[in-house]
């Protein structure tokens, strides 16, 4: 799997943050989190798409044999598509509704004590995240900045691959396995998160994931056996 994961990228000044195709307004969004605030508004009529569930960059069949199609295609064009789905539902009429999808996260993930469109607007981030850690060509060491930053902070690319498979193999229930950068420490980090979290509420930048959440795995499973 690390070799469909691990792929290239050369400098941290670069945007890290993949370009999401859940096309949200880029307007900020205040801090204010008192749930009253997130309540439909009277008169709310059908729902429409606030997010647009955005392809795969690549096709379904491009990470075999780390991935297999079948397995791509239950995992985007259902769970996926179910998280973008329901968000659009929640955010409908509500004070969150043309708000940009990471602000959501921020927002709503409420110091902690997660308001109810949180999960569905972290997993909706996360798995597009997901997909563009992964490059069909991609495998091996990093170079650059990048690369120097692992020897850095985990002493050989080797030993970062090692932690790094541990960190997901380790992740207790569903969740997900991170390497991120913390600005504050200029320092590059393997953060597990449980459930929908993901490091941006932590105050890191993402730059790589692992899913290890059970519906990523199952069809897996039940091809090997």
């Amino acid at each position: 799997m690390m070799a469909a994961t691990i792929a290239s990228a050369n400098s941290l000044t670069s945007a890290f943050l993949p370009r999401q195709g859940l096309n949200g307004s880029s307007q900020s969004l205040q801090w204010r989190t008192q749930k009253k605030q997130f309540a439909r508004k009277a008169g709310s009529g059908t729902i429409t798409a606030k997010f647009d569930l955005k392809p795969p960059p690549y096709p379904m069949d491009a990470l075999e044999p780390h991935m297999s199609s079948r397995t791509f295609e239950f995992h985007w064009g259902k769970h996926h598509r179910a998280y973008v789905d329901n968000l659009n539902k929640q955010i409908d009429g509500t004070e969150l509704d043309g708000k940009t999808l990471e602000d959501i996260i921020l927002v709503t993930y409420n110091k902690g004590s997660p308001l109810p469109a949180f999960n569905n607007a972290a997993q909706a981030w996360n798995h597009q995240f997901f997909w563009e850690s992964m490059n069909p060509n991609g495998g091996g060491e990093p170079s650059g900045e990048l690369l120097e930053l692992i020897n850095r902070d985990f002493g050989s690319y080797d030993a970062f691959v090692k932690e790094f498979k541990a960190a997901a193999a380790t992740q207790f229930g569903s969740g997900w396995a991170w390497l991120a950068y913390k600005p504050e420490d200029k320092k590059l980090a393997l953060v597990k998160t449980p459930n929908a979290e993901n490091p941006l509420v932590l105050g890191y930048t993402p730059l790589l994931t692992i899913d290890v959440w059970e519906h990523y795995h199952l069809l897996l499973v039940e091809s090997a056996t």
